[in-house]
């Protein structure tokens, strides 16, 4: 579609930046946000997009993203969620704190997010919103209760809008990260050249998800490294 805005929520150096530089080279407008905007000045200048400060877990931050969004670039036609936390530890250790900042992260975030998004979609009967989780999405390990939680219930969200929402237009669809992304400068070369998740080649499939015909929608995606186990 001519004047597609993405909005990509939580942008870091990794798979945000893999997938605003592929928006940008497919003619979108990008928009980014992320709560230092600091660190994405090199990559508003290679692509052309436009940053934005917002803090996700926070209904009023959210909501002055998108008027802002789409005051200057448009409404967006697809929406990335992308902001995750951790609070990593023993069980009886973990800090409860670190859990509910975790947990507003990873899956409250998520819902304003998509909240945000669904009412702007939904009057033009399309768009996609899709949603990153991770291993802990399907299965908790240990030391790693909050994130758990948190995936856990970002891919019960998306399952249900999915189900509310796909009828009336909207794409949803939830995205399992089976294995580490490959980051810039990574020094780690214990898993080999092919054991790390190339990050342009995820940002390729959550493009392909966007483009997916109506008649054959997917509302989940796993993806791992051939070598990765599972």
């Amino acid at each position: 579609m001519p004047n597609e805005v993405a909005l990509i929520v939580g942008v870091g150096k990794g798979l945000s930046a893999s997938l605003a530089r592929a928006c940008a080279k497919r003619g979108m407008k990008v928009a980014l946000a992320a709560r230092n905007t600091d660190k994405l000045a090199a990559l508003v200048a290679e692509t052309g997009a436009k940053a934005y400060a917002c803090d996700a877990a926070q209904p009023s931050a959210v909501q002055a993203l998108f008027r802002a969004v789409e005051a200057e670039l448009g409404a967006p036609t697809l929406v990335v969620y992308n902001a995750s936390a951790r609070a990593r530890g023993p069980f009886v250790e973990i800090d409860p704190a670190g859990v509910a900042k975790a947990l507003e992260v990873c899956a409250f975030g998520g819902f304003l997010v998509a909240q945000e998004a669904a009412r702007r979609m939904l009057p033009l009967g399309r768009g996609s919103i899709l949603l990153t989780g991770a291993s802990a999405s399907v299965k908790g390990y240990p030391q790693s209760a909050a994130f758990a939680m948190g995936k856990f219930a970002l891919r019960g969200l998306a399952q249900s809008m999915a189900r509310e929402l796909a009828p009336k237009g909207i794409h949803v669809a939830h995205f399992v990260i089976d294995g580490g992304i490959r980051q810039p400068g990574e020094a780690r070369s214990d898993r080999g050249a092919d054991g790390f998740l190339d990050p342009d080649a995820i940002a390729q499939t959550y493009l392909q998800i966007h483009d997916q015909p109506r008649s054959a929608w997917t509302w989940e995606v796993e993806l791992r490294p051939w070598t990765e186990t599972f």
